[in-house]
Parts: C-alpha cells; structure tokens; sequence
C-alpha cells in the first residue's frame, strides 16, 4: 500500500520541459496523483501526455521541472530507476514473450533463482517457487487463467493484458502507470480490464490511466487529467462534468475554471 506523507501527491511533477530540437513536448507542465485514485490522463494527439508520462516512468529525461514521489524530489535516469522506486508501467504493446508461460513472463527480469549453488554458480531457475507466486497473483486480481505453464501465445488479448497487469501489480508498490490497457480489445475484455484496474486501486495501489476511451475514463476515473499543449490544461471530477465537457475542456473550445486549472 502506498503512503503519501504529510499529505503529499504520491507521485507529483512541477513544471516539466522535455524540448527535441525546435519541438516542445512538454511545455511547464504539471502532473498530481493522489493516494488511493485512478487519474485518467486524456488529451487529444500531440497534446504531449505520452510524453509526460513517459518522463514519469523513466522513459525519457526531462530537460527541467521535477519529479516528486510521497513530497521528495528524486530522478529517474531510466525506466530501471523508476521501477526501482515502484513505478511499474503497462505499455499498449504489454511487452510480453509470446513462447513463455505465464509464469516466466510475470517474472521476466526478476526471475527467482534456485537457493545454494544451483542458483547462485550455476543460475538455474526456480520454476516451482515462480508458479505458485504466479498463480497467488493471478487469483489475488481474479484473472481466470487456468494454469501459469500456459504459453502466453495460447491467451486471448484479455487474458494477455491480465498477465501484464498482474506482473506489474506484484511489483509496482507505488503507482501503476497503464498505457491503453483497452485498445484493441472487445467489449467483454475491456470490461474486465476495467474491473483488473479498479481492483488495483482497492488494494491501495493508485493508478494512471492513459485512454482516449471516453465511457471508460468516466467509469472507473476519480479524477481526469486534461493535458493541452504540452501541458496541464486543468484537472476535472467526472461526477461534475461531462464528456462533452471533458472534449471541449481538450480542444480548447471551453476553458476550466480556476480550480480546474489547478488541479485541485
């Protein structure tokens, strides 16, 4: 469970620039997630909200501004760094091994090794110990697979998705970052997608949730980020605004009040 201390943002940016050349792609901007939510982060293409939340997860290195996890500064070099400090990230293209089974993808990069010499001098595995963890975590989120030797190329796009989010829920022990987590996918599986997020967010862990799926933000969001020319054009609650607001809000045709536009 993540702890925001002092009532601090668990993860917080203040003015951020990310400049490529002649192009800014964040532009000063700002970014609030708070203890125990699930922000959705909307903005139409080329509003810079990938690129903010890729300077969130590591991904790239902003060029000013800071970055802030429970009120202290701290700076990502990498996406190693940014996992390190519990930031785990869900890419649209989940970054899964096809020929795997469900169990070395949800250990990938962090594989536990067998204890004595077998691990340590000859680096042998210890698949018996990744199952049952594996199979611990699926149930933990409901995922209804039925067995963690599955080859992750046998899954459905939903079930895919499940064992992504499942790898980052055992590991991100202070935010989750999803980037599209329902593009692609049917109506039954991104129901379940959905249920997966609002699953996490129960077990106190808060969420991203970058998506141009309106009916979907407005489902499962506390709050929406609205992100405009590069930056924080205003944070909305979705049981007062609209979705016709929220698109207006993005365009430009509508401004956010004061309060909006300081994501209070």
């Amino acid at each position: 469970m993540t702890t925001a201390k002092n009532g601090a943002p668990v993860l917080e940016a203040r003015g951020l620039v990310k400049r490529y050349g002649n192009v800014t792609a964040i532009n000063g901007a700002d970014f609030e997630l708070r203890e125990r939510e699930v922000l959705a982060v909307v903005g139409d293409n080329g509003a810079g909200k990938s690129s903010l939340i890729k300077a969130l997860a590591g991904a790239i290195v902003p060029d000013s501004g800071q970055i802030l996890m429970n009120g202290k500064p701290v700076s990502f070099r990498n996406t190693r760094d940014a996992r390190a400090a519990g930031i785990e990230t869900v890419y649209q293209d989940l970054a899964v091994v096809a020929a795997l089974d469900i169990a070395s993808n949800l250990y990938l990069g962090r594989e536990i090794r067998r204890k004595g010499f077998a691990g340590s001098l000859f680096r042998r595995l210890d698949m018996p110990a990744m199952r049952r963890d594996a199979s611990l975590h699926l149930a933990d989120l409901k995922i209804g697979i039925k067995s963690v030797t599955q080859a992750v190329e046998t899954l459905s796009g939903g079930q895919r998705q499940g064992v992504a989010v499942a790898r980052a829920a055992a590991f991100g022990r202070g935010v989750i970052i999803m980037d599209e987590p329902t593009a692609a996918l049917g109506v039954r599986e991104s129901g379940q997608v959905i249920e997966l997020i609002k699953s996490i967010r129960d077990r106190g862990i808060p969420v991203v949730l970058i998506s141009h799926d309106m009916p979907h933000v407005f489902e499962v969001a506390d709050r929406i980020h609205i992100h405009r020319l590069g930056q924080r054009a205003g944070v909305v609650d979705p049981k007062k605004r609209s979705m016709s607001e929220v698109v207006a809000l993005m365009t430009g045709a509508e401004e956010p009040t004061d309060e909006e536009r300081a994501g209070l």
